[in-house]
C-alpha cells in the first residue's frame, strides 16, 4: 500500500470502519512510513481529545417527551395561521420522514457503541499478533518473574502475571498494546495450536463485573473487572477451554 491510498483510508482505519485485511495492510505501511505514522498518531490524539472533551453535550433524557407534550397542549390559536390542510399534510409527512431517519441514525450509532469499538480493537490486536511477528512479543519468556518486571516504567500500573504451565496454559511472553485511547498490557498464553491474548488495564474505582462473553469473526472474548483491573481474554480456542483459562486467572 502506498501513501496516497493510506492517507485516503486512514480516517476509516482510526474509526474502526475497515475490514481486517485492509487494517493489516495499513499497519504494515505505517511501520515503514514515518510520515503516515505521524499522521496516524495525530488522528489518534484528536480522537482521544474529543472522547474526553467537556464540550460534548448529551440531550437530557426527558427532552423529547417535554417537546411532544408542549406541542399536544398548544391551543389552535398558538398554531401557525393560514396553513392549508394540504400544506399541513406535507409538513406532517416531512416530520415523519425526519423522525424515521433520526431513529435509524440513533440505532446505527447505538450499534457502534464504545463497547463495540473496544471489542473490534481487541480482536484486531489479537489477529495482528498472529499475523505480524513484530506485534506478537516485546518480551518472550515463560517466566512470570521476567515478564512482570519488564512492564515496570512502561505502564502506569503493574499487571498481574500468573504461571499456568502446570494447568496446561503456559505463558510465552508479553507486550505493550494500545486500546481505546490508552496503553495496556497484553500477556500471551499458549494452548496446543492456539494462542490466548490476555489484555489488562486499570478499571474505574469500585468497578466489579463478572465475565461476559462475546464472539467476533470466529474469536471468543471473555471480559471481566476485578480488584481494580479490567481483563479480556481473546482467542480462537473453544469457549469451554477459554472459560477454564479465565477461572485459572481469577483463582
Amino acid at each position: 500500500m502506498r501513501c496516497p491510498e493510506t492517507q485516503t483510508l486512514i480516517h476509516g482505519y482510526v474509526d474502526g470502519e475497515l475490514d481486517l485485511m485492509k487494517c493489516l495492510e495499513i499497519e504494515q505501511h505505517l511501520e515503514a512510513c514515518p510520515a503516515c505514522a505521524q499522521a496516524h498518531a495525530g488522528l489518534q490524539a484528536v480522537r482521544a481529545a474529543v472522547q474526553n472533551s467537556s464540550l460534548y453535550f448529551q440531550t437530557p433524557p426527558g427532552l423529547a417527551k417535554r417537546v411532544t407534550s408542549s406541542l399536544r397542549g398548544a391551543s389552535p390559536a398558538d398554531r401557525t395561521p393560514g396553513m392549508s390542510p394540504r400544506r399541513l399534510l406535507a409538513v406532517a409527512a416531512s416530520l415523519v420522514l425526519v423522525t424515521a431517519v433520526g431513529w435509524e441514525l440513533v440505532r446505527a450509532l447505538s450499534a457502534r457503541s464504545p463497547d463495540g469499538f473496544l471489542t473490534q480493537e481487541l480482536v484486531a490486536s489479537h489477529v495482528r499478533s498472529q499475523m505480524l511477528p513484530s506485534h506478537r512479543f516485546d518480551v518472550a519468556s515463560a517466566d512470570p518473574h521476567t515478564v512482570k518486571p519488564w512492564f515496570e516504567g512502561k505502564l502506569d500500573f503493574s499487571p498481574p502475571v500468573k504461571d499456568l504451565v502446570a494447568e496446561g496454559f503456559p505463558l510465552i511472553g508479553g507486550r505493550l498494546d494500545y486500546l481505546h485511547g490508552r496503553a495496556v498490557a497484553a500477556l500471551v498464553y499458549q494452548r496446543p495450536k492456539h494462542s490466548i491474548n490476555l489484555f489488562i488495564w486499570p478499571s474505574s474505582p469500585g468497578d466489579e463485573a463478572a465475565p461476559k462473553t462475546a464472539t467476533r469473526q470466529g474469536f471468543h472474548l471473555l471480559q471481566w473487572t476485578r480488584s481494580g483491573m479490567t481483563f479480556c481474554a481473546v482467542s480462537d480456542l473453544n469457549e469451554g477451554e477459554l472459560q477454564e483459562f479465565v477461572l485459572l486467572i481469577q483463582s
